[in-house]
């Protein structure tokens, strides 16, 4: 014990520290001086710098629709008239109006008018039939600079332009550059383009630029639908790479509650593309920390050299023109280090893997009868050693996640969100502690007589079978991702089989420890090195994923899921040596500490440090609410500040800074209005509790600018329903929500495609937005009514959102929003909304 656990924690740790390093290279060589053709990161920062220097560019404001788009324009211009004659560069500005529905956020409906796309397209004299599409979007959530999301995104376009337009090469295909000045508002502007213009016909690819972090290297995290040719595309162009297909399987599964352009281009456009993302520091992703400075130039030379090499092999490929030759099957993809990307196709993936999985099963087999008469009995020893592997691994997940439970019941959730290491100390040595202990007692009870050297290698055994039933089924089920498993199965087989001697012979030596894990390098290096990936995704998100989740039980599971991973091949170790104690010791030591230091409230969850904050985020509504009866009459109205906090831990270290915000002013839930009544933005009502919701009594505001609610025309159709018309005025942003009554019901209306779609919990959502000077907002609802009613047929609010200009922000809500402390970002912005029935 006393040399193989500080051997197998200095294993780690050195494994460790070389994924942080390949993750932390964002160039494979020196930034150097670039030439005219080259991609130049210090132009895309100053058109970085200009853009963010507009200030927050939201939807409908004259900051977004006029002052960013001028500037795009000014540079395009510019752009075009340095062009070499190889090229031709015509420009479009597209102001769509359009609806849809989709399924994202529970699902809802969204209806734009009159938003803004600036489109380039750069195409050879002689005009091109085919074209790849490059997308950004320009637009910011409201009260933030948006530099990493997306306006970093657009100065890399902008540059990439700039150079391809100087090449005295010509280009095969044209390349579309789509500048979409409504991605905020779930996606509008890219489905405005995709549906409605008339160069999106030609489009047989696309390259979207997203963020979901600041700066750091943008991970290829989606790709397809199938068309391996796009990643191969990646693989042969990319001068930096850096791909997952564990990632693409964790964001399409839906467990990180975002979407990108991608989405809209695959599903209303039946285009491949790639998603790209910048992952790194999450914790200030929208907020109004999001600034040009904290970007690396490196960060932006990689993206510039990655994605115009990319563009540039789209645009001169044979494939492109053919792509529906091309479309069949997945493709499995990953990088090693951030130095090349293996991929191959998915066909290809599944024959490796069931390959790998029955040579593991055969060496199995014929271990276990390599003495026939003692079959039955090494049979037994596997099984034994099998469940007992998954006994331990199921009793540390239910042991850590009852502290986890227990740390956020006492009010000390996300205590690690600024201290990453709080969360190894505490869920990391609980996790391996319980795991040793459950081995130790097996093997101080249950194989107290057996030889050492024996369980070691039983063990062993059996957690390669675990890997090799995991492979098997993730490949039958589809899932790329089993390369990993394979990885996990091949390469400690290999490693078994060559220090099988030197095991049998001399038993648990120092050559043998150094030999095991030199064989077990691949796997264990790029468990962590993807590790690393999944804690930069995920940490960040638990500060913005809702009251509903508690952040300490998913973190604790994905500690508890990497413990067991990597632990799973040092299982053998337990019983290699004749006693554990000090290692227990020690890691139940550092556990009782860091719990009892937590227990304190030491660790305080949020940081406003000027290089590194890490803020709470809390959204603030200023609110006034009116609900009419059937006969229009106002029979219920009030006033106040409606506050949500975006994390678990609600207000509770809110409220010592602003003592009136405190557990007395819950806010109620109006039951007979949809959405409890409450002015939702968008319908994330899903993600928060109502008593993790505070409504702050305020004074009544009165926008400059109010909202107009008409009932147009009420026509009786057949089927015995009734077809209600409405027109509506009021700012930018809006959100509708429609609730039938009893036996009642919604059948169709003029939004999306028709149908109506419901949201979680039965009521309906319509988002909509607008740029500027759109017309007055028109559509109908039709709604089956019963044959007899007395409270009327069906109850539609609507509430009014005001992101900028003289109505955002009320006195009241200013003065407030100067309280919160420094730690927190608080965005503010004024509302209304209004109840009828029909």
């Amino acid at each position: 014990e006393a040399r193989g656990a500080p051997l197998v924690l200095l294993y780690l740790l050195g494994l460790r520290a070389l994924a942080q390093v390949s993750h932390r290279q964002l160039l494979s060589h020196p930034l150097a001086a670039a030439g005219p053709r080259d991609f130049s990161a210090a132009r895309a920062r100053g058109y970085l710098d200009n853009i963010t220097a507009i200030g927050p560019r939201t939807v409908g404001s004259p900051a977004n629709e006029v002052l960013a788009v001028n500037y795009l324009l000014e540079q395009i211009r510019g752009i075009e008239r340095e062009s070499t004659d190889a090229h031709k560069i015509s420009v479009d500005i597209q102001r769509p109006t359009g609806s849809f529905s989709i399924d994202f956020l529970g699902g809802f409906t969204s209806y734009y008018a009159n938003i803004t796309n600036v489109i380039v397209k750069l195409e050879p004299r002689n005009g091109a039939e085919h074209s790849v599409l490059s997308n950004c979007h320009f637009d910011s959530v409201p009260n933030t600079p948006g530099a990493s999301d997306d306006a970093v995104s657009c100065a890399v376009m902008l540059e990439i332009l700039n150079t391809l337009s100087k090449s005295s090469e010509s280009l095969q295909h044209a390349v579309i550059f789509l500048f979409n000045g409504a991605e905020e508002n779930i996606l509008q502007a890219s489905h405005g383009f995709i549906t409605q213009h008339e160069w999106a016909k030609s489009v047989r690819a696309f390259i979207n630029l997203e963020a979901a972090g600041v700066g750091g290297k943008e991970l290829v995290f989606q790709t397809g639908p199938e068309n391996p040719w796009l990643v191969q595309a990646y693989v042969v162009a990319a001068k930096h790479p850096f791909a997952s297909v564990v990632a693409q399987e964790i964001f399409q599964s839906g467990i990180i509650p975002a979407d990108t352009d991608f989405r809209i281009y695959r599903d209303f456009g039946n285009v491949p593309g790639i998603d790209l993302a910048f992952i790194e520091n999450g914790y200030i992703y929208h907020t109004n920390y999001d600034t040009s400075d904290r970007i690396l130039t490196d960060s932006i030379q990689r993206a510039g050299d990655n994605i115009l090499a990319v563009l540039k092999y789209l645009a001169t490929s044979e494939k492109l023109a053919k792509s529906f030759e091309y479309r069949h099957g997945n493709v499995v993809f990953f990088d090693i280090l951030g130095l090349f990307v293996l991929a191959y196709p998915a066909r290809v993936g599944t024959i490796m893997n069931y390959i790998t999985a029955a040579v593991a099963f055969f060496y199995l087999s014929k271990k276990i009868l390599q003495s026939k008469a003692r079959a039955v009995h090494n049979l037994k020893k596997l099984f034994t050693a099998f469940g007992l592997t998954l006994t331990s691994w199921v009793c540390t997940l239910v042991a850590v996640l009852m502290v986890a439970a227990f740390v956020s019941i006492i009010g000390r959730a996300l205590s690690w969100y600024t201290h990453f290491y709080v969360s190894v100390s505490l869920y990391g040595t609980a996790a391996v502690a319980k795991l040793i202990l459950v081995h130790m007692l097996a093997k101080k009870f249950f194989y107290k007589s057996m030889n050492e050297q024996y369980l070691g290698d039983v063990f062993f055994d059996a957690s390669l079978m675990i890997w090799s039933i995991a492979l098997a089924v993730m490949t039958k089920m589809g899932l790329c991702s089993a390369f990993i498993c394979m990885l996990w199965v091949a390469f400690p087989l290999l490693t078994k089989l060559m220090i099988h001697k030197e095991f049998s012979q001399k038993g648990a030596t120092i050559k043998f420890i150094v030999m095991y894990m030199l064989g077990m390098f691949v796997p264990y290096l790029y468990m962590l090195y993807l590790s690393w990936t999944v804690f930069e995704m995920f940490t960040p998100v638990m500060g913005r994923s809702g009251s509903e989740i508690p952040p300490d039980m998913v973190l604790a599971g994905f500690i508890v899921i990497f413990t067991m991973i990597l632990s799973s091949y040092f299982i053998n170790f337990i019983y290699l040596v004749k006693s554990t104690k000090t290692t227990l010791v020690t890691l139940t030591t550092v556990f009782v500490v860091t719990l009892i230091l937590v227990c304190s409230g030491i660790f305080f969850p949020y940081s406003a440090d000027a290089a590194n904050p890490k803020p709470k985020r809390v959204f603030l509504q200023h609110t006034s609410r009116r609900f009419h009866d059937l006969d229009g009459n106002v029979v219920k109205s009030d006033s106040g500040i409606w506050i949500n906090g975006f994390d678990y831990n609600g207000i509770s270290h809110i409220t010592p800074h602003v003592p009136e915000i405190n557990d007395t002013i819950r806010t109620p839930c109006e039951e007979q209005a949809p959405f409890c009544g409450l002015p939702w933005i968008l319908p994330v009502h899903f993600m928060f509790r109502l008593v993790k919701n505070w409504y702050l009594p305020a004074p009544e505001i009165l926008p400059r600018s109010p909202i107009q609610f008409k009932l147009l025309s009420k026509e009786l159709m057949p089927w015995n329903s009734m077809r209600l018309s409405f027109e509506v005025s009021g700012p930018s942003h809006m959100s509708l929500y429609v609730r039938p009554h009893a036996e009642a019901a919604l059948s169709r209306w003029s939004l999306g495609d028709g149908m109506p779609v419901t949201s979680l919990g039965g009521d309906y959502f319509v988002f909509y937005s607008r740029g500027l000077h759109a017309a007055p907002w028109r559509f109908w609802v039709e709604v089956k009514a019963p044959e007899k009613y007395s409270d009327g047929i069906v109850s539609i609010a609507i509430a009014a959102h005001y992101f900028f200009g003289e109505d955002q922000k009320s006195p009241q809500l200013y003065a407030l929003l100067e309280r919160f402390p420094s730690w927190t970002f608080s965005s503010g912005w004024s509302c209304t909304y209004d109840l009828f029935v029909f």
